[in-house]
């Protein structure tokens, strides 16, 4: 296909680039619908009005748009981290906080180029995407769970479970709220009812063939002994708390009040499952307990956790939950709902809304729990974490145009910048969930395409989805918190779960422009909501992102998006290459750029100010010097000024001496003074097996360098 990248060395081609302005009208929203699911079926696509035609322009690498965005910092997110998940991208909303942020690089249009791993095994492209602590991608697997390279020309299985194959069947993985813990091990809940852990790795980091199965507990069997009453909703998300207690909610993706379904909220004690974890028993009977719903009432969404407690949201009510001997409800806050929405005569979508509802699953700061309601018109609620006090709201994305209705079906992106303000993006989903979900014999715990999506937008396009993004700030005054609108985006159709990067001050989509077709990466100026930067993938009818979501890892130089065409996107800047060989690609996903604080830099041993992030490579085929040039435009002041370090194989970053680099424009001219925005590069001459090569291999290097001032 013209315009991308297989994953092999040799090819070059690239889709073109356009940057590009957009106009102070209109401003919009963006959805992020979550739903991650296991079984998905083969999808026909087509875009909406799109031409079907196959012709896309291609560029060389080399040839393609040099010009790279600014890098727009901020501060890291505001996020205690929780002891008992993993440090990375955990689940499906990045971390327990449900932030969808990440303080992590991603690309910034520097000799942009879209890679791609093909799919062979799955109906579509590898969804849900988690990343543990040593990098590995987990991913469904037809109705499993597996650890997959994502980064090889055809997705490549390293590891898995499968039901089926391992565990007799009858069941399959619920991916939407699976999560990695801090020793790696695949925590999953399941459509029979069940919570497993999987461990997936052995102790030095190396992915089991197939993974092993340490814990199953049939919570729903459970949860009816301790309530002393059959359930009725199916288990449907799970999450630690920061005390190690495995918290769970009952519910669907719609919960209709008057069908009076029995629900629970509950949690395993932390001690039970540790004693199942070293091979004794547990009495579940004093392990489990729950806190019994009312008759119609069932979560919707993910749980969110903090040190406070976990935060669950039902069809009527937001919930702070504390483990204390029993499920203490710290408080209760009721919120307002008309109901599942659905599409009208003369709407210009044919599906609805996914909850009943509120559908945006609570994103916490340490201060505040943020989500939004299912009033008309759709408002954004922040409560007081302690207190459950509604202490702001506002309506969002109240202006769209006529023949359109709002429903935030997913987590927002929430960002707090630890200086008094907590900023929000919510994104509109309407149109894209199923009208058959109304029906009574309709269970919407179940995860599936066919289950959950309207026909029309599967097939159609965004056409048949609403508009809308809209950044909402929440401001701490002195008399208390006040909500302000900052921009709104109603020319915007997405339902791509977007990611903010604090590192470059970007958000990053995947949306549909609707005039010609084409299906495209997107990056939007956080501070102001315009489109900076469009990369085209494709007019076909498979490159529907299907509400999947966007993953970033820990690289710093991957955006990863799936599609419905066994495709697996990935975006990545070619900021590494070889000025002394140019024909050679260096490849990208043996490459990183990180953020590194300066507390970390001085307990690591360095000394200065750190002024780069830190830029880390492999190459592969080496003579025994070579030159390696890292692109970078966050540079400014005196060239003088600047030391480079590399990091050790102890971990620890020793002075380069000034003849081995330089700081050179992109013709390869030294250059003295730096500005902010202006591509550089980098240049380092490394030896094989030198003072600095981290790579033992003969004939492979392997760098980790700094700059510092």
């Amino acid at each position: 296909m013209p315009g991308l990248n297989k994953r092999a060395s040799n090819q070059t081609e690239t889709i073109s680039t356009k940057m590009e302005d957009i106009n102070e009208k209109e401003k919009l929203p963006c959805s992020v619908p979550t739903l991650l699911l296991a079984g998905v079926l083969c999808l026909t696509l087509a875009a909406c009005g799109a031409k079907q035609s196959s012709d896309m322009l291609a560029s060389d690498t080399d040839s393609a748009a040099s010009a790279a965005l600014p890098v727009k910092a901020m501060n890291a997110k505001r996020i205690d981290e929780n002891p008992y998940m993993a440090k990375s991208d955990a689940n499906i909303h990045h971390d327990g906080y449900n932030t969808d942020s990440t303080d992590e690089v991603l690309p910034l249009g520097i000799y942009p180029e879209i890679n791609v791993s093909y799919e062979k095994t799955n109906a579509n492209a590898s969804p849900a995407i988690y990343f543990d602590n040593y990098g590995h991608a987990v991913v469904p697997l037809l109705g499993g769970i597996a650890i997959r390279d994502l980064n090889a020309e055809e997705t490549t299985t390293l590891g898995y479970f499968s039901p089926k194959q391992h565990d007799g069947g009858g069941y399959v993985i619920q991916s939407s709220y699976t999560f990695l813990d801090s020793e790696n091990r695949i925590v999953c809940p399941t459509s029979n009812n069940h919570v497993l852990m999987l461990r997936a790795t052995d102790e030095a980091g190396n992915v089991l063939p197939e993974f092993e199965k340490v814990l199953d507990i049939d919570i729903k069997t459970a949860a009816e002994a301790a309530l002393g009453k059959e359930l009725t909703q199916n288990l449907l998300s799970v999450v630690f708390d920061y005390d190690g207690n495995l918290w769970f909610a009952t519910g669907g993706f719609r919960i209709y009040p008057e069908r009076e379904q029995q629900g629970v909220l509950g949690y395993i004690a932390h001690s039970a499952i540790e004693a199942i974890l070293n091979g004794e028993q547990a009495d579940l009977s004093k392990a489990v307990f729950v806190y019994g719903l009312a008759l119609g009432e069932g979560a919707e969404n993910g749980i969110a956790a903090s040190k406070d407690g976990a935060v669950i949201l039902t069809n009527q009510n937001c919930y702070l939950l504390r483990a204390n001997n029993g499920v203490e409800a710290v408080w209760c806050t009721p919120y307002e709902s008309v109901g599942a929405k659905v599409s009208g005569e003369n709407d210009k979508t044919t599906g609805g809304g996914l909850a009943w509802g509120g559908g945006c699953s609570p994103s916490l700061t340490p201060d505040l729990v943020m989500f939004t309601d299912n009033a008309d018109p759709v408002k954004l609620l922040a409560l007081d974490m302690n207190t459950g006090e509604i202490v702001a709201s506002m309506p969002v994305l109240d202006d769209l145009p006529e023949g359109y209705q709002v429903a935030i079906e997913n987590s927002a992106i929430v960002y707090d910048d630890s200086e008094g303000t907590v900023s929000t993006i919510v994104c509109n989903w309407f149109g894209a969930g199923s009208a058959g979900l109304a029906d009574p014999n309709s269970d919407s715990s179940i995860q599936s395409y066919a289950n959950i999506y309207d026909t029309n937008w599967l097939t159609k396009g965004n056409c048949m989805i609403a508009p809308g993004v809209e950044r909402v700030d929440t401001v701490k005054t002195d008399s208390g918190y006040e909500m302000k609108s900052v921009w709104c985006r109603n020319d915007l159709s997405d339902t791509s779960i977007m990611k903010l990067s604090t590192a470059t001050g970007y958000i990053y989509g995947y949306v549909q422009d609707l005039e010609s077709g084409m299906w495209q990466y997107i990056i939007l100026d956080f501070a102001t909501g315009e489109t900076v930067f469009t990369m085209d993938i494709s007019n076909k009818y498979g490159y529907n992102n299907m509400a999947i979501g966007m993953y970033a890892g820990n690289s710093g130089n991957a955006l990863y998006c799936p599609t419905g065409y066994l495709e697996l996107l990935c975006l990545q800047d070619r900021f590494v290459y070889l000025p002394e060989m140019p024909y050679r690609k260096v490849d990208l996903d043996k490459s990183a750029r990180n953020t590194l604080s300066q507390a970390q830099f001085e307990q690591d041993g360095g000394e200065g100010t750190v002024a780069s992030w830190r830029n880390t490579v492999t190459v592969e085929n080496v003579h025994p010097n070579t030159t390696v040039s890292f692109r970078m435009n966050n540079l400014s002041g005196s060239a003088a000024d600047l030391k480079l370090y590399a990091y050790g194989a102890d971990g620890k970053p020793a002075e380069v001496s000034k003849e081995l680099w330089t700081i050179t424009d992109e013709a390869g001219s030294a250059v003295d003074t730096l500005s902010d925005g202006t591509l550089y590069e980098l240049r380092v001459s490394v030896a094989d097996g030198g003072a600095f090569d981290l790579s033992e291999a003969e004939k492979e290097i392997k760098i980790s360098v700094v700059l510092a001032k």
